[in-house]
């Protein structure tokens, strides 16, 4: 069990990121979460089975039609338990 913190920069609130992602994650069957950060980033993490992980990761680099990722600044965290991939209110 894989479990990543992830920081998102670029043009990604605004344009569908945080909702496209809760979709993706459920494809995929990690679990976690994800929320707007006030300084225009987006914040997650994400937990699952490495290459399940791996995907996510790939996707959260590209994001869904509209936004520009321009980074994504990810840190290995201890696995903890957890359901579902849920979207939280922006911190």
């Amino acid at each position: 069990m894989k479990r990543v913190h992830v920081v998102v920069h670029g043009e990604v609130q605004g344009v569908g990121y945080r909702y496209t992602a809760r979709g993706v994650a459920g494809r995929l069957g990690v679990t976690g979460w994800i929320r707007n950060r006030w300084d225009g980033t987006v914040e997650a993490h994400v937990q699952g089975p490495a290459d399940r992980v791996a995907a996510m990761l790939a996707w959260m680099a590209d994001g869904p039609p509209g936004a520009r990722v321009d980074g994504c600044r990810v840190t290995d965290t201890p696995a903890e338990s957890a359901e579902g991939f849920r979207v939280r209110q922006t911190a």
